[in-house]
């Protein structure tokens, strides 16, 4: 766990869900590959050319960004497939309850910061896709916000989604923390919007963040 910055005043947390909210290798790699095929086959190419046509991609837009990592959506974009049909083709493809199970430790962690702060999602995947995760974890109820690709046509790290988001929990960005497991997606843009970011390395950084955030109160308190 990595924090870069927190809200002295903090109100609400918007949390990444794949990859944070879950650590699950098996499926992070199959939401990628299943997606990469189907591509394969719109496009008439073999899956190992539509491989390297996405890293090729991405790795063009990274020189040219200074390093900066670009979402599958956002290749699939520049690749001639709109957001729209990624929307589709992830609600069409994507079953998270074949991967993910109920996880006790997340919603006694999530149950504790629901107490204190307003908690959201916010993914690139569609909201389907995104409530389906939470259901399968066991979530859902914990977690009734979430922003999907569909709620602005946009992937993260565009800014309309966090507005959104901002606007829908009725809170400044400077009062809000963003939690998420990919720097350049999840933080930097909620960041330079003046939130807070913390960066996790998956489910059990999470696990420890209200003893964390509750530790860092105790000591802000304590210097005052």
């Amino acid at each position: 766990m990595r924090l870069y910055h927190l809200p002295p005043h903090l109100q609400a947390i918007i949390f990444d869900i794949d990859s944070t909210l879950y650590t699950n290798k098996e499926y992070a790699i199959y939401q990628n590959d299943i997606q990469i095929r189907h591509f394969a086959r719109l496009e008439g190419m073999d899956y190992e050319e539509a491989v390297q046509r996405v890293a090729h991609t991405r790795s063009q837009w990274s020189a040219q960004h200074g390093g900066q990592s670009l979402s599958l959506g956002n290749t699939f974009c520049l690749l001639g497939h709109p957001i729209e049909e990624s929307i589709r083709w992830r609600e069409e493809l994507l079953e998270p309850a074949q991967f993910l199970r109920r996880d006790e430790r997340l919603r006694a962690s999530l149950e504790a910061l629901s107490h204190r702060f307003r908690l959201a999602c916010l993914t690139n995947n569609p909201v389907l896709v995104g409530k389906k995760t939470l259901a399968a974890l066991g979530v859902e109820h914990l977690l009734p916000l979430v922003i999907g690709l569909d709620s602005c046509q946009a992937s993260k790290p565009h800014p309309a989604p966090f507005l959104l988001a901002l606007e829908k929990l009725h809170c400044p960005p400077e009062n809000c923390l963003a939690v998420g497991d990919r720097y350049h997606i999840d933080l930097a843009l909620p960041l330079e919007l003046g939130m807070g970011g913390i960066l996790v390395e998956g489910v059990e950084d999470v696990y420890r963040l209200p003893a964390t955030l509750a530790y860092i109160h105790h000591k802000s308190f304590q210097a005052t």
